[in-house]
């Protein structure tokens, strides 16, 4: 019998795995370790060899369960322990990799990996806090490891930390030539007001590295912040060093396009077909501009040839259709897209525009069971101290004067705060996030009652959790927000912190919030379901599902027209820290 016919002993194949993955062959390791596996499913040290071939082979639900065994036949090794919890990182499981790694923090605190890999976890479960912790835990163990210095540097950017940019500095040091890195210090820049430094990185990043799309939307970003008409040149100029790259005009369409810019949009989407003809998305993209830009039977000729039979599709299509009025193909498209995922806020929020526009009664039933049972539109006061809100403006108008109206959001004019608010370091924030927290507990208390079939009424009693939060200084001459969902939270908020004197009369309805009215591409007359007045110190919660949007102030006096707001998003807490 050959040797390689025979049970090879747990060392012998540790071995035929080593020459394997020396000589490139991890299709050929992987079996040899498998079969091992099989053979001795007692060997730890085989158990974690198997997993780490999983995760270099792309399979990281073997790595997780091969790396399990090893734990659990070697409770004391905690490399076995951080491997399990890297391959739950790579699944995007990251409550089960802190679970698994706080078994072992008493250990763990000794070690950089294990600092460095919690870290990692805590960020992403958007706890920065923790995150500081562990990667500071780690650079005091290992001051030179450079993945916890590029994840401290991060933390520090979205926190706010005033040391940002020496922290990137300090990063940069040890991986001088990760381009990830050079964008996070042009990030840091422009928040400690050098925004000259700031665009001189970001156009040398888009010169050397055309592919990169972080930093092409950043200095498009800076370019609409300094008022240039073009801000989406860097787009095209990747395009022409970069051409055989379709995912440098997709975003360049879609970066037009968040600005009202859909014809251009729809130009950049229909050449981008011609030079890409295996990319169907393309043919998709210009038929969603088309509609939004007002040429309907454009989209119509690419919708009735499209190839792509995805539930995207069909809930771009059910938008096509409701512009033309054909809502028994609206709703059979809307089928199509819940079916393939079922609680998709875009597609419900259309869901409630297509019952409101049916003129029969159990449509009309079903437009009131989504979004007008009372109780799911509320404007509350917030909870906490007296004086909060008024110590809040003050933090919040600093921030506002190093913020620019951002890419990519429903904002016209005005400025809206950068990363998340509630993630960064001040303690008037944190106490506001308390207030709030504190707040959407009495919203909750007036919900109905629990439904499983309603997209928000099913959250009604799980863990919510905050994901997002921004604030948006608005001032006269016409800012506004467009009518839009926010399609990752359950509810969706605007909490009022300063509210300009023509909000206060009713007949100009100036600035108030309208929860309802339809995107104006959409071309329908329906009214909005509710307008709430602003009003100091009121939270207004309401389902993701709803459109809403703001109308324009009257006059142009900024001082005096003025209107600050802080909103979030409130998700359920699957597996995040609360």
């Amino acid at each position: 019998m050959s040797k390689t016919a025979a049970r090879l002993s747990a060392p012998e194949a540790m071995v035929r795995v080593r020459m394997a993955m020396q000589s490139g062959d991890i299709a050929t390791a992987r079996t040899i370790a498998e079969a091992a596996r099989s053979d001795h499913p007692n060997d730890a040290a085989l158990a974690d060899a198997a997993g780490d071939l999983a995760l270099k082979a792309g399979d990281g639900a073997k790595a997780v369960q091969h790396f399990a065994a090893a734990s659990r036949l070697a409770p004391q090794m905690l490399d076995y322990a951080i491997n399990h919890a890297i391959a739950f990182q790579r699944l995007g499981r990251h409550g089960e990799a802190v679970a698994t790694l706080e078994v072992h923090e008493h250990t763990g605190r000794s070690d950089a990996r294990y600092a460095s890999v919690r870290a990692m976890s805590h960020r992403a479960l958007s706890d920065p806090a923790a995150a500081a912790t562990w990667y500071d835990a780690s650079l005091r163990i290992e001051p030179d490891r450079a993945r916890a210095l590029h994840g401290r540097a991060r933390v520090a950017l979205e926190r706010g930390e005033a040391d940002a940019v020496a922290r990137f500095d300090q990063a940069l040091a040890a991986s001088p030539g990760d381009a990830d890195l050079w964008l996070g210090k042009a990030q840091a820049l422009e928040v400690a007001a050098d925004v000259s430094g700031a665009r001189t990185i970001a156009e040398q990043l888009c010169v050397q590295a055309p592919r990169f799309i972080a930093a092409l939307s950043f200095l498009s970003g800076l370019k609409l912040a300094a008022g240039e008409a073009d801000f989406t040149a860097p787009f095209a100029q990747a395009a022409s060093r970069a051409p055989q790259d379709p995912n440098i005009p997709a975003q360049h369409a879609e970066t037009l396009a968040a600005l009202d810019h859909a014809s251009e949009a729809t130009d950049i989407a229909a050449d981008a077909r011609k030079r890409f003809p295996e990319e169907p998305h393309f043919a998709l993209l210009e038929a969603i501009h088309a509609g939004s830009a007002g040429d309907w039977n454009r989209a119509e000729a690419i919708f009735a040839d499209l190839l792509i039979a995805s539930p995207l599709r069909a809930l771009h299509e059910a938008r096509h259709r409701i512009r033309a009025g054909d809502l028994p193909r609206v709703h059979s498209l809307l089928d199509r897209a819940l079916a393939g995922d079922p609680w998709n806020i875009s597609a419900w929020a259309l869901r409630g525009i297509a019952w409101r526009l049916s003129d029969d009664a159990e449509a009309s039933e079903r437009a009131q069971w989504l979004h007008e049972q009372p109780g799911l539109v509320q404007l509350r006061p917030i909870a906490g101290r007296e004086g909060l809100i008024e110590d809040v403006i003050e933090e919040l108008r600093v921030l506002h004067q190093a913020s620019a109206m951002p890419l990519g959001q429903s904002l016209r004019g005005g400025t809206q705060t950068r990363a998340i608010l509630f993630d960064r370091t001040e303690p008037l924030l944190a106490e506001l996030r308390e207030a709030i927290l504190a707040t959407l507990e009495r919203y909750r208390a007036e919900l109905p009652q629990t439904d499983e079939t309603h997209p928000l009424l099913r959250h009604r009693d799980t863990l919510w959790h905050l994901a997002g939060s921004w604030s948006v200084r608005l001032a006269g001459g016409g800012d506004y927000h467009t009518a839009h969902i926010h399609p990752q939270g359950i509810i969706s908020s605007a909490l009022y912190l300063v509210v300009p004197p023509s909000a206060q009369e009713a007949d100009r309805q100036s600035g108030w919030l309208e929860i309802g009215r339809p995107p104006q591409d959409l071309g329908l007359e329906l009214p909005p379901l509710e307008v709430i007045q602003p009003a100091v110190g009121q939270l207004a919660l309401f389902p993701s599902t709803c459109y809403h949007g703001t109308t324009p102030f009257s006059g142009a006096n900024a001082e005096r027209n003025e209107r600050m707001t802080v909103a979030f998003d409130v998700v359920e807490a699957k597996g995040q820290t609360s």
